[in-house]
């Protein structure tokens, strides 16, 4: 079945194989009972979470050998939709001939990688990356009921979004992983800023350490400067200036432009274009034309100029020198 497969009406090529096929034939899902694991002489214990941001939830069954703390079968039922089974499921196979201590390392991240038909494409849609959160929290009661300790001691990673329990990790990766841009996408596709709001930006009802609105323009900035990064390399080919075609070298010296020139101008509402680059017997000139406030200030044919200059010189380890048309 491709993964494009027509299923129910709609097209599920966001949904990976591994996904659909849980979804439709959950290999784990059902129940252990109390006679069963006395007659196995194991520990059982039952777990029972729900997600309080899509209404699902998920009742986990281990029996457990207390001579080793190794979790000997492991089961699930599962009260939601579609992926949350498939995460579910997932989850419980991941846990079994692991000890509790081993099962607690399982995060919602391994639960989602775990159900990739490939390691670069992401098993569901951004959006359904709560299920697998889910999972991931029923561990932790499973392994607080066995301990007898409080689940909040087993908290190794910052929830960023309390309503939806989304951490850190998890948002970084899906802003990443799907490029978003705002912080509506953001919710659309982790649920987190949907309900109280309070992690979107401060002043909210509950002070938070870690905003949406502040990773969302830490992770823009740091893939803006990765997409320069990779047009410098680009248009640099083996690194060698005089070497390189016309159009490479233009878009050298663009990618540096915009780099290490542009955003300086455009804070003080100016900008610069190329006009033309020639060869010379010496290397290279570059016609350059101001734009904005830059047209009108006093520096533009010193320091600005120079500045300019020096670093493109730099960069490209070449003899350029830019004129003003």
């Amino acid at each position: 079945m491709a993964r494009d497969t027509l299923i129910g009406g709609a097209l599920w090529e966001e949904y990976s194989l591994e996904v659909q096929r849980r979804m439709n034939d959950p290999i784990n899902m059902g129940e252990i009972t109390q006679e069963e694991a006395d007659a196995a002489q194991k520990q059982l214990i039952i777990a029972d979470f729900g997600a309080e941001s899509c209404g699902d939830a998920v009742r986990l069954y281990w029996m457990i050998d207390p001579k080793n703390d190794v979790i000997i079968k492991s089961r699930f039922k599962s009260f939601g939709c579609g992926t949350a089974i498939a995460s579910s499921d997932m989850m419980a196979e991941l846990c079994m001939d692991k000890t509790v201590d081993e099962a607690l390392k399982i995060t919602n991240i391994d639960v989602e990688k775990a159900l990739r038909d490939e390691a670069d494409i992401p098993a569901v849609p951004g959006q359904k990356m709560h299920c697998s959160v889910m999972a991931y929290d029923v561990i932790k009661k499973a392994a607080s009921i066995y301990k007898g300790v409080d689940m909040s001691e087993f908290e190794t990673e910052y929830i960023v979004c309390e309503c939806a329990r989304v951490s850190l990790d998890t948002l970084k990766e899906v802003i990443r992983l799907n490029k978003l841009d705002s912080i509506e996408s953001i919710t659309d596709y982790t649920k987190a800023g949907g309900f109280c709001k309070s992690c979107i930006k401060p002043g909210g009802h509950e002070k938070k350490d870690v905003y949406l609105i502040d990773m969302l323009a830490e992770i823009t900035a740091e893939l803006e400067k990765e997409a320069i990064s990779k047009k410098i390399k680009e248009a640099k080919g083996d690194g060698n200036f005089n070497a390189m075609s016309l159009v490479q070298k233009l878009r050298s010296i663009e990618s540096i432009l915009e780099e290490y020139i542009r955003p300086t101008l455009k804070a003080d509402h100016g900008d610069v274009e190329v006009i033309d680059l020639k060869e010379t017997e010496e290397g290279h000139e570059l016609y350059i034309q101001y734009k904005g406030e830059c047209m009108s200030c006093s520096m533009n044919t010193t320091t600005t100029l120079a500045g300019m200059q020096d670093m493109l010189n730099f960069k490209l380890k070449s003899n350029l020198r830019v004129m003003v048309v």
